[in-house]
């Protein structure tokens, strides 16, 4: 099984809209999930003007990353659907995600309640923060909610 197949089985999505490549690693003690990224040129959201991908498709990267740490958390036998609720002070220092860069992203789990708090965070290969944000998420508990999606 390749990467991609094995974050299919942990995220609630269809190729191609998985857009992480592989989980760095995590501690559900300490609240945090890293995962990484390589841009190419074969990338969803791929942009040859731009060689590379425009920084606001971060806010999924995290959306994605924190949907693995959902499924780990929740020790979770099948992916559930999530809710990004809402980003906050998302800051990024490039306009880019560059074609044939690698870049990591990290998770923490700060709040918890009906809804979960986050603060997100993604470094470049030399390990130099270039995006942050707080994104706030709802997963439902129940097996209804793809019925209801579904009408």
């Amino acid at each position: 099984m390749n990467n991609k197949e094995y974050l299919a089985t942990i995220l609630p999505h269809k190729k191609p809209m998985i857009l992480i490549d592989d989980i760095v690693g995590y501690s559900i003690e300490e609240k945090w999930l890293k995962s990484v990224v390589t841009i190419r040129e074969d990338s969803l959201f791929f942009d040859k003007k731009l060689n590379g991908i425009d920084s606001v498709i971060g806010i999924e990267y995290m959306a994605q990353t924190i949907g693995c740490y959902a499924y780990f958390k929740k020790q979770l036998n099948e992916p559930r659907i999530g809710f990004l609720l809402g980003a906050r002070l998302y800051n990024n220092s490039v306009k880019t995600f560059e074609a044939g860069k690698t870049y990591y992203i990290l998770v923490k789990e700060v709040f918890v309640a009906e809804i979960y708090s986050f603060e997100c965070f993604i470094y470049n290969e030399k390990e130099e923060e270039i995006a942050s944000a707080t994104i706030n998420v709802y997963q439902d508990d129940s097996s209804n909610i793809k019925e209801i999606l579904n009408g």
